[in-house]
């Protein structure tokens, strides 16, 4: 039975709000890079456009088809990536998953709102899901960089 009641803690009221009200839930026109990410585990899949203008993100939208921890993750990050870096990012990425693997600290500013996912470090099997838009933005940013110093 504990086991069930680890799952109902786990979908918490934070996570299922975030999960119902994703920021930029919708695909961009004209982004300057897209990329799909699925997790084979679980079938999620999360598609990020994103646009970058003097060094920061200027335009984000995502088609996100998800567990409820995914998207609550997906929520997060559409609410915080507007306006920063590519580093910032990909370091977002590494914490995250440095957090959900190792139960490690929480991704710094501005993506520190994926605390409320600490609670998933004992499902290995929701990870995949849970990091899926964050590396689907790394790559876009990435993808970007290597165009540009082309």
């Amino acid at each position: 039975m504990s086991g069930d009641t680890d799952l109902i803690k786990l979908y918490s009221g934070q996570i299922l709000e975030l999960a119902a009200d994703i920021p930029h839930h919708t695909r961009l026109e004209t982004p300057s890079a897209t990329v799909k990410k699925r997790s084979p585990l679980c079938g999620s899949t999360v598609t990020v456009d994103l646009t970058l203008e003097n060094g920061a993100v200027s335009a984000f939208g995502q088609d996100v088809k998800a567990c409820a921890l995914g998207q609550a993750a997906a929520s997060v990050v559409g609410g915080a990536i507007i306006g920063t870096t590519p580093d910032q990012i990909t370091r977002a990425r590494d914490e995250l998953r440095t957090m959900l693997k190792e139960d490690g600290p929480t991704p710094s500013a501005p993506f520190d709102g994926l605390e409320v996912l600490r609670p998933a470090v004992a499902f290995k099997n929701r990870h995949a899901s849970i990091l899926l838009t964050l590396e689907a933005a790394s790559e876009a940013v990435a993808q970007l960089a290597e165009t540009q110093s082309a």
